[in-house]
């Protein structure tokens, strides 16, 4: 069976764990700013990056900014690919 997976430098991985225990354990804060997102973010990534901006800032919503700062940062690198592949 094929997939229309599409051009992209994002890597595909597949998954061991159960992604919607994952998601569920995640604060309500999180919860919210991953279903918004523009990309598919793991809970456990999304976590992991939250937990350093929240560390590094100590501020809730500058940890958020943070992550739509990094998802933009893939996204702009992503049609860069995208740009070169298509031309």
């Amino acid at each position: 069976m094929s997939r229309n997976l599409g051009q992209t430098k994002i890597r595909k991985r597949r998954r061991s764990e159960n992604p919607m225990r994952e998601f569920d354990s995640l604060p309500p804060i999180l919860r919210a700013w991953v279903s918004q997102a523009a990309l598919p973010w793991r809970p456990r990534s999304v976590l992991r990056a939250y937990n350093t901006a929240l560390a590094r800032t100590g501020d809730q919503s500058r940890a958020l900014e943070e992550l739509r700062r990094l998802e933009a940062a893939q996204l702009a690198k992503d049609n860069q690919f995208a740009a070169s592949v298509y031309g």
